[in-house]
């Protein structure tokens, strides 16, 4: 299965798939409102208006499995998100990213790109998985990394066009 062929949920509960990121370069990010990484939310939002016109497109995955930190509702996360961090990048419905209820894409995600000592699971809220223009899982980044110190891999894979 692609991850293009995965169906996902959008914040204001349509569900489709990643179909229309194909031939993008995705930031795939597992957000939290409450947790102290949620200041990134603005750096994740200027590498997405920095690069959308190249084809870049970061998605937020609101997840509650981290110490609560995301208790409201997809309407509740969606309001935060724009109001307190000026987010419009796009937002899906909340998942889970580990357990036997992990999303597919989640699961996809971290059979893709294990985290420190060969870990599938994610260990905390503002996991980043980079994804190419061709849907490859390219590389994960933990809760510390800033979105700053990714945007020169981002700048790279969009360098690279798919060949049409």
């Amino acid at each position: 299965m692609s991850i293009y062929d995965i169906v996902v949920k959008t914040i204001t509960g349509e569900e489709q798939t990643l179909e229309p990121y194909k031939g993008k370069v995705m930031l795939i990010v597992n957000t939290a409102t409450g947790c102290g990484f949620a200041p990134q939310f603005g750096g994740l939002q200027k590498l997405h208006d920095d690069y959308k016109d190249q084809g870049f497109a970061v998605l937020g995955f609101p997840c509650s499995q981290f110490g609560n930190q995301e208790p409201g509702t997809d309407s509740e996360v969606a309001q935060s998100c724009q109001l307190n961090f000026g987010v419009s990048f796009p937002l899906f419905s909340k998942i889970n990213v580990n357990g036997k209820d992990a999303h597919p894409l989640f699961k996809l995600l971290t059979n893709e790109a294990r985290g420190v000592l060969g870990s599938k699971s994610i260990k905390w809220n503002f996991t980043k998985f980079l994804v190419d223009r061709e849907g490859n899982v390219v590389k994960r980044f933990g809760s510390t990394d800033e979105p700053a110190q990714i945007e020169s891999h981002v700048k790279e894979l969009l360098a690279y066009k798919v060949n049409a």
